[in-house]
């Protein structure tokens, strides 16, 4: 299995930049994609970004389309979430996920996912 720590949240203004870093343990790090999923307060779960396991193909949502850039090191087995033009709709908990590039397509998929980090808090002011 592949365990996941998640680092680099944080208060930005808007307008600001913050990157954060998943990094994981376990050998079948490489087997799977990797993603973010992030969850406001009163809110569901949204898809932000997420990676094929050779880093090859990025898939992303809508709002964060052209702001955020998704990257792993499978030799450091450590993801990027490179956030850029933050907006306070982008204020939420961000989680790190592993599995197949499907089960990060909508929330009733998410059961599928293999593992999750603990979240970081993001908050950008306006």
């Amino acid at each position: 299995q592949v365990q996941l720590v998640e680092s680099g949240g944080g208060l930005v203004q808007a307008g600001g930049s913050l990157r954060l870093s998943c990094t994981a343990s376990g050998r079948a790090f490489g087997r799977y994609a990797m993603g973010w999923i992030r969850q406001a307060p009163g809110k569901e779960r949204e898809f932000v970004a997420a990676i094929n396991w050779s880093g090859g193909s990025t898939y992303y949502s809508d709002s964060v389309k052209g702001r955020f850039t998704i990257s792993r090191e499978n030799a450091q087995t450590t993801v990027y979430l490179q956030m850029f033009s933050l907006k306070s709709d982008d204020t939420a908990v961000y989680f790190c996920a592993a599995g197949p590039p499907w089960a990060f397509r909508s929330e009733r998929d998410y059961g599928d996912l293999v593992s999750w980090g603990q979240g970081t808090q993001v908050t950008v002011s306006s």
